[in-house]
């Protein structure tokens, strides 16, 4: 195993650098990297690190999501108001209906199969779109009508509400029933995420104001309950849902309420442990990448994905309908609210494993789906942010 993560670092730092020299976003360089070590084209990372792949794009997720926490004011998002609530949900929704009209035509598939590829496909990617949105708070752009939050805040919650659909959908699809008590999971797992974040970080405020400690162990704690709220997640499926990605962002967002020192000072702890995750994560989703199966999807696939995507960003616009921000504002919105890769890595490969008589096509399109968007989004927000949002001084 240390052999395959001597090679993901060197040859993802390699890859993400030459991406950086030919103006494209260092994620490109590093999902290639993955494609190209793993078990579908070099095949040298080993069986054992594929094996907990999941769990380590999990821990990157956590980091980065912390990490927006620290950065995420609550005046600002406030500031934002309807559209941030909005924003959690309607763009998701809009893709899922272009995907309901669109897949049956292209491919021999019925509605309830559709309705699986599109809550696949449909997430949003937190790990793409928050270190950009953070990158623009730290450089002042757009701040002045909070865009970057407004961004880092729905694209958290529109991974719940898709993940929650999936839920439905493939449960539907294997045979069982869906009710209404279902679809109630989603605004009971972020209310439970968010109240046990705003707790737990209440909780850490009391502790590091009264007990001394380096911040790097004050990050080693804050990593350790992140990863129990993942675990807990899981544990409460069935019982209670709550979103642990929620909850992680909660306890960040409480810390710079109560502590914005300190809060200043984590950030940059896990800034630094961003340098390592980020290229853990976009080579351990490239290597989930099988080439053989995205060519043989063909152009149908393609043009799956970017009807979904017009969709998406028609849902973006009507967000926005309202609010203070100019047409290229809303321009900008629409083309960073477009990356897919974490979630569609995640669960792709899970309608394949139900035995779903689709489930190679979604898994295909998903992966397609990581391939087109992720470097296309993040290529868009690093072309077109400097044009079309205002530099606040």
């Amino acid at each position: 195993m240390l052999s395959s993560l001597a090679f993901i670092f060197l040859l993802g730092l390699l890859l993400g650098y030459l991406s950086l020299k030919i103006k494209l976003p260092a994620l490109i360089g590093m999902i290639l990297t993955g494609v190209i070590l793993g078990p579908y084209m070099l095949d040298l990372l080993a069986p054992n690190l594929l094996d907990i792949s999941a769990d380590l794009r999990k821990l990157a997720l956590v980091i980065i999501l912390t990490r927006a926490g620290l950065a995420l004011n609550l005046k600002d998002l406030k500031r934002v108001g309807r559209p941030a609530i909005l924003m959690c949900f309607v763009p998701a929704t809009f893709e899922l209906i272009g995907i309901l009209v669109f897949a049956p035509l292209l491919f021999p598939i019925s509605l309830l199969d559709a309705a699986v590829m599109g809550t696949v496909i449909a997430a949003v990617s937190p790990a793409v779109i928050v270190p950009k949105m953070l990158y623009l708070l730290e450089h002042k752009y757009g701040t002045d009508k909070s865009i970057p939050q407004l961004i880092m805040a729905g694209g958290s919650v529109d991974d719940v509400f898709v993940i929650v659909l999936f839920t439905a959908f493939t449960a539907l699809a294997a045979g069982g029933e869906m009710n209404i008590g279902q679809f109630a999971q989603i605004p009971i797992s972020i209310v439970m995420g968010v109240l046990l974040g705003v707790l737990l970080g209440a909780l850490f405020v009391y502790y590091f104001k009264h007990y001394h400690m380096r911040d790097s162990v004050k990050v080693i704690l804050l990593l350790s309950i992140s990863f129990l709220l993942i675990a807990l997640e899981e544990e409460m499926k069935g019982i209670v849902p709550l979103s642990g990605l929620l909850a992680i962002m909660a306890i960040g967002i409480t810390i710079l309420k109560k502590y914005d020192v300190l809060a200043m000072r984590l950030s940059f702890k896990f800034t630094k442990l961003w340098v390592a995750a980020e290229i853990l994560l976009f080579v351990l989703v490239g290597a989930t990448v099988d080439l053989h199966y995205a060519v043989s999807a063909g152009l149908s696939a393609v043009l799956l994905i970017l009807l979904a995507l017009l969709f998406r960003m028609v849902g973006v616009y009507c967000s926005l309908l309202g609010t203070s921000l100019n047409t290229k504002e809303r321009l900008f919105c629409m083309i960073a609210y477009t990356p897919k890769a974490t979630v569609q890595a995640a669960i792709g490969a899970i309608p394949l494993g139900m035995g779903l008589p689709h489930g190679e096509l979604i898994l295909t399109v998903a992966v397609l789906s990581i391939l087109i968007t992720a470097p296309l989004g993040a290529l868009g927000i690093d072309m077109t942010y400097q044009k079309l949002l205002k530099w606040n001084e």
